[in-house]
């Protein structure tokens, strides 16, 4: 079922055997197995309309393989859990259509680059989620309860910034497609610079100072290359590479203001 590897992306490529066309009713369904030193394993799938990845990997694991490990949730786009690597690039399956990314009918699937493997299509998510806690990810208030609540006009210029970034969910989706991540595994990342630049935008947060040192590191904001690989992939369709960027602006001011 196999032939030969190659090493990329911190799992073993195998190269799949040539295979005679399928029946337009049939799926040609490539999943990896077990760890990062795993195997790739075939599947036949059959087609139905309106079908997602996730719909395929479901059926596998209900009517071939009880033993296929994945995550899922709400299965409607909004907590991200399902987001794996769909012919090369990491997607949400469950917002993913087969005819969209497979018309020829066979799809490869992989867990996210750049996080460690647990088995199968599971991601260990730990490290992820340390670098939102190491860039300070956490909202500090100013206020008690006994105070009247913030008022932030809508206009307002850090109202805007911080709306513009604050719908990430936290799926891993930029993570898995920065090539940043891959050649420096200390970089924080770009859904923990988003998340940075959401608060430091928000004029009720108490930690804006501390916040902006611990992403103007050499493994925070001034690693990125801009390359946008980020903003390309994001599901809910942020812009990352500008949260990054507005950082880059907001350490660089601090700067010189320091050294007045």
């Amino acid at each position: 079922m196999t032939a030969g590897t190659a090493q990329a992306g911190g799992l073993s490529r195998e190269r799949r055997p040539e295979t005679a066309p399928l029946p337009s009713s049939q799926l040609d369904v490539v999943i990896w197995r077990s760890g990062a030193g795993g195997r790739l394993e075939r599947f036949s799938v059959p087609r139905a309309p309106s079908q997602t990845v996730l719909d395929v990997v479901t059926w596998i694991q209900r009517h071939l393989d009880a033993t296929l490990a994945y995550r899922f949730a709400c299965r409607v786009g909004m907590c991200g859990s399902c987001a794996m690597t769909v012919n090369g690039v990491a997607r949400w399956t469950c917002r993913t259509h087969v005819d969209r990314v497979a018309p020829a009918g066979r799809l490869e699937l992989r867990p996210l680059a750049n996080l460690p493997v647990i088995r199968d299509l599971v991601c260990d998510m730990r490290e992820f989620f340390d670098k939102w806690t190491a860039a300070k990810g956490a909202f500090v208030p100013t206020a008690t309860r006994r105070d009247p609540p913030a008022r932030v006009p809508p206009a307002s210029r850090e109202r805007r910034h911080a709306d513009a970034a604050i719908e990430c969910i936290g799926c891993g989706v930029c993570y898995a497609s920065c090539d940043i991540v891959a050649w420096r595994p200390a970089y924080l990342g770009p859904a923990a610079l988003n998340r940075a630049w959401t608060l430091e935008n928000d004029v009720r947060d108490g930690a804006r100072v501390a916040r902006l040192a611990a992403v103007a590191g050499d493994a925070g904001c001034h690693a990125c290359h801009s390359q946008a690989s980020c903003t390309e992939r994001c599901p809910k369709h942020l812009a990352p590479t500008a949260s990054i960027a507005g950082l880059k602006r907001l350490a660089s001011r601090s700067l010189f203001e320091r050294d007045r």
